[in-house]
């Protein structure tokens, strides 16, 4: 494939991505609403310009990283949209939108022949900076073929299916997971630290035992024992993330008791602690309810 391709979104994650393709040799042709942003860009050589449709009439595939489903609806079907654009023929959503979303976006793309290829990631931060994010990819077999030595740049790429959506609702249900191993560890670890534990060594042994998980062996250690809570995903994401998950079920008929409740503390956070916080800081919410703090000795 043409290595001429536009990347919008250049935040936490858009802009660590991005930097390994320009890396990579790719000419990038960017979109922010941050200055900022787009100038760390434009200083490894990527021509910055204002608007979607800017980038959709100067290169054939445009990358997406956004924060939420009514932003890509925006950058890909409104005024000065992607659809509009006079190039473009591939649209890559990195972002986390939902099955529906991605379905509905795909349809009113093909209707100006251009493929909407849904392909979210997972790792957060560090794994968009080192390049080990799994990219979790739908779209016709053929195509990823074609896309795969790119999206390598980013991180491991998996071919979830042919349909739209396919990839979002795996990033769904793996989002999931992610939050609700933070919040039960969270509840465990505050049940021993009421009854005396010590928080780190409870983690030491929770990481040697069969209770570990990705808060266990990362959030904890590195944002929630030191108080930084600053691993580097908002609080507002994982619950939008949740909320959808839990919206597309229910669209799918599927029941979901565990992620109901989960859903539930994570709107707790994002309305007491605010949508802006670093999502780590639930732990916060939990000590509250519990009156200890989750910290080492």
């Amino acid at each position: 494939m043409a290595k001429n391709v536009g990347f919008i979104g250049l935040g936490m994650m858009g802009g660590p991505m991005a930097s390994r393709l320009a890396d990579a040799g790719y000419a990038l042709t960017v979109c922010d609403v941050r200055r900022e942003s787009v100038a760390a860009l434009t200083a490894k050589g990527a021509r910055p310009v204002m608007s979607p449709v800017e980038v959709a009439s100067a290169a054939e595939t445009v990358l997406l990283s956004l924060p939420t489903p009514a932003i890509v609806r925006e950058v890909a079907l409104g005024k000065d949209g992607l659809a509009a654009g006079s190039k473009v023929r591939t649209v890559i959503d990195l972002s986390t939108t939902g099955a529906t979303m991605a379905r509905e976006i795909a349809t009113a793309l093909a209707a100006k022949n251009i493929t909407a290829v849904d392909a979210p990631v997972s790792g957060g931060v560090t794994g968009a900076i080192n390049g080990t994010l799994a990219v979790m990819v739908a779209c016709p077999r053929p195509m990823f073929a074609d896309l795969e030595p790119m999206l390598k740049h980013i991180g491991k790429v998996f071919h979830i299916g042919e349909r739209p959506g396919m990839g979002q609702t795996m990033k769904l249900a793996n989002n999931l997971l992610s939050a609700t191993a933070v919040v039960a560890t969270c509840e465990a670890v505050a049940f021993g630290v009421k009854s005396g534990l010590d928080a780190g060594l409870m983690i030491e042994v929770i990481n040697a035992g069969s209770g570990r998980t990705t808060a266990s062996q990362d959030k904890f250690p590195k944002s929630i024992l030191p108080r930084t809570f600053d691993f580097g995903f908002a609080m507002g994401l994982m619950y939008k993330d949740v909320k959808l998950c839990l919206d597309e079920a229910q669209a799918a008929g599927v029941p979901m008791s565990v992620a109901a409740a989960v859903r539930d503390l994570w709107r707790r956070g994002f309305e007491e602690l605010g949508g802006d916080k670093d999502f780590t800081a639930i732990a916060q919410l939990i000590e509250r309810a519990a009156g200890v703090e989750l910290k080492r000795r």
